[in-house]
């Protein structure tokens, strides 16, 4: 059930649904979620609203995701190798992509009507 959000300047993206679906393919395939488990924000801001590191190119782009603690870090490291092959295949260069994982307990997540994620069956294994 992670959230994600992918952020990066405007004016260069010209289909924001391929990479909204290229980091969710990525989530899908190093942590396992199902393929309706999608729940990804992709943010432009104005230029003068989000500043590039120095030697980063205009396209540089953040992706944040929250997630339930847990994974190993085979996985984290499979997503972060995921995220950067499908967002250079739209032509992000690797350097040009940041990734941020911010875990918590399930039981800090209110899901499916405010039950504390821990107590609900997922239908999916958390623990990959």
């Amino acid at each position: 059930m992670p959230n994600t959000l992918i952020a990066t300047r405007s004016g260069w993206i010209r289909d924001p649904y391929a990479v909204i679906d290229a980091v969710h393919d990525a989530l899908q395939e190093a942590l396992k979620i199902p393929e309706w488990d999608r729940t990804v924000r992709l943010i432009e801001h104005e230029p003068s609203h989000f500043a590039i590191p120095s030697g980063r190119g205009q396209n540089y782009t953040i992706v944040e995701v929250m997630l339930f603690a847990d994974r190993s870090f085979e996985a984290k490291r499979a997503l972060y190798q995921a995220i950067v092959r499908n967002l250079g295949a739209l032509g992000i260069a690797a350097t040009d992509i940041k990734i941020a994982l911010i875990e918590s307990p399930m039981e800090n997540w209110g899901i499916r009507g405010g039950t504390p994620a821990s107590e609900v069956d997922l239908g999916f294994p958390v623990a990959v």
